[in-house]
């Protein structure tokens, strides 16, 4: 069973808010998505833990993490 959530995020290129939708049962992830305002490419990093459930981290595309 997918278990979508949303979360709120800014982007590191214009600052806006933008709104992730993440599988929360995928587990851990790093992929690019497009910003839906400047459509610069963003990294994704997904976390998931039991107990404090998803951490997500957005970094510009030649950022280092």
């Amino acid at each position: 069973m997918n278990v979508i959530e949303s979360i709120s995020e800014r982007c590191p290129y214009c600052g806006e808010a933008i709104e992730l939708l993440v599988d929360a049962s995928a587990g851990d992830d790093q992929y690019i998505e497009d910003c839906e305002v400047c459509c610069r490419p963003m990294s994704i990093v997904l976390s998931f833990d039991e107990e404090e459930g998803v951490s997500i981290r957005v970094y510009a595309e030649n950022d280092a993490y």
